[in-house]
């Protein structure tokens, strides 16, 4: 029986020997078990640990190049704001820089100005006393030369008559020089029988004369005229005339020919605006008959010489009391036309036919058509009675007085040539009526010798039948006939038709 027990025990221990075994295997695989979890929770940690202390360094990291974009950002903010400041204040710079540029050009402009002004105002200043100079030196400053064509103005006279003379006059006075602003403007007419020339004078206006003494100039109040006095501008003016007159017949003394010219009538006119009407006038301002003698006595470069005494007291001519203000004197000659006869006007225009014939009219309608013609050109005319008229058939005055004057109109109502006798006859008259002009009109024509009196004479005009044709249709628009027997030399049937 103690056997089995031993078996049993055997197998019983063996049991639990093989339980402890596998206990023990269960433990060491339960260690193993357990390390190999703590190895693993150990590696997840270490794994956990790495992966956090990753993320901290790509935090830090990230940190790290977020402050630096930050500390970047910054210092670009800085640079870029300093910039700004730094272009402000270059800006600033260049801005006070041109302003102070602008205000220095500026200064240096208005100083420029202020010289120009004022040198402006010196040369105004200079320029007025310049002009008074000039006007003062009128007749020291005469052409002088005048003299010297005086055998060419006698050879004028001698060749080509009285109207050659003045022709030549006419350009040696022309040769003068005047100051600024004014000019010789002169008209003249000889008269042999008295031996004298007639010269009228366009005086300058009174503007010629500087109203101011000075020019000053100051910032505050810019250029200032400083004004002349209304007396002393009245006297310069005054003097100006008078010393243009003495000038004129000084130097007309001078180029004419002793034997041919002993006395000079000269007229001083201006051209000027009637205040009173607006309508032009031209007031004569000097007139004077002068004599070649006491003209002769007259010392024009003495410089105490007073040029209105001279006129006045000297040379007895007539002078405006108030010439600056254009108050007229007579002149010591004009045209008396008292001692003519005159008719009644008639309208001989009105009367005639679409196309009247001239040699048709009465000798009276063909004079009034003549006077109506003349009229009409701007002359003022009168017919003369038919009786004792001594060769005068009408009598007309040209009001301009450079250009003007008495002209004595002689109608030849002819149908054949008219001789050179009528044009001597119409000299005659003029000489006698001391005419400035005269016209003989024909309804015919004139020989050679009758033109080449004429042209030598030089105040004669001849108005032929053609010339008068012309004329009737020009200014009274009447177309006439002339119904001349036979055709004039060198005339067409235009001429007569």
């Amino acid at each position: 029986m103690a056997r089995p027990k031993g078996l049993i025990r055997q197998i019983l221990d063996a049991r639990a020997q093989a339980r402890r075994r596998e206990e023990a295997e269960l433990r060491r695989l339960h260690q193993l078990a357990m390390a190999e979890e703590r190895k693993a929770a150990a590696e997840h940690h270490r794994r956990a640990k790495q992966a956090e202390s990753a993320a901290k360094r790509a935090e830090a990291q990230r940190l790290r190049e977020q402050n630096k974009a930050g500390r970047l950002a910054e210092q670009a903010a800085r640079a870029a704001e300093q910039r700004q400041r730094a272009d402000q204040r270059r800006r600033e710079a260049d801005e006070r820089s041109r302003t102070q540029q602008a205000a220095a050009v500026r200064r240096a402009v208005e100083a420029a100005e202020d010289e120009r002004k004022s040198s402006e105002a010196q040369f105004r200043t200079a320029a007025v006393a310049g002009k008074l100079d000039a006007f003062a030196r009128l007749l020291l400053d005469r052409n002088r030369s005048a003299a010297a064509a005086t055998l060419e103005l006698d050879g004028a006279l001698r060749h080509g008559g009285g109207q050659a003379l003045v022709e030549c006059l006419q350009r040696v006075l022309a040769r003068s020089r005047y100051p600024e602003g004014m000019s010789c403007r002169v008209a003249a007419r000889y008269e042999p029988n008295p031996r004298e020339l007639l010269v009228e004078y366009e005086f300058p206006p009174q503007s010629v004369v500087p109203t101011v003494t000075a020019y000053r100039y100051g910032k505050a109040k810019g250029m200032q005229p400083v004004p002349r006095k209304d007396a002393e501008t009245k006297e310069l003016y005054g003097d100006l005339l008078a010393r243009l007159t003495l000038r004129t017949l000084a130097e007309a003394f001078a180029a004419t020919p002793p034997d041919a010219v002993t006395g000079i009538v000269f007229n001083g006119y201006v051209s000027t605006k009637d205040k009173a009407t607006g309508q032009d006038v031209r007031p004569l301002l000097i007139s004077i008959n002068a004599d070649r003698e006491r003209f002769a006595l007259v010392q024009l470069d003495e410089p105490q010489l007073d040029p209105v005494l001279c006129l006045r007291q000297h040379l007895n001519a007539i002078v405006s009391p108030h010439p600056y203000d254009l108050e007229p004197v007579r002149p010591v000659v004009s045209f008396d036309l008292s001692k003519y006869k005159f008719v009644d006007e008639m309208d001989v225009v009105a009367g005639l036919d679409s196309r009247p014939d001239l040699l048709h009219l009465k000798p009276v309608e063909f004079e009034h058509l003549i006077r109506q013609l003349f009229e009409k050109i701007g002359m003022k005319s009168w017919v003369t009675q038919a009786s004792k008229d001594e060769g005068v058939d009408a009598v007309a005055v040209n009001g301009d007085p450079i250009v003007g004057g008495l002209c004595i109109i002689q109608a030849k109502r002819w149908s054949k040539i008219v001789g050179v006798e009528s044009v001597h006859a119409l000299a005659g008259v003029m000489e006698h009526k001391r005419a400035a002009k005269g016209v003989l009109v024909v309804t015919s024509w004139v020989g050679k010798a009758s033109r080449d009196f004429a042209y030598a004479n030089g105040r004669i005009e001849i108005i032929e039948g053609r010339h008068l044709k012309s004329l009737l249709k020009e200014h009274l628009n009447i177309d006439v006939l002339i119904s001349l027997p036979t055709r004039p030399p060198g005339w067409s049937d235009a001429d007569l038709t």
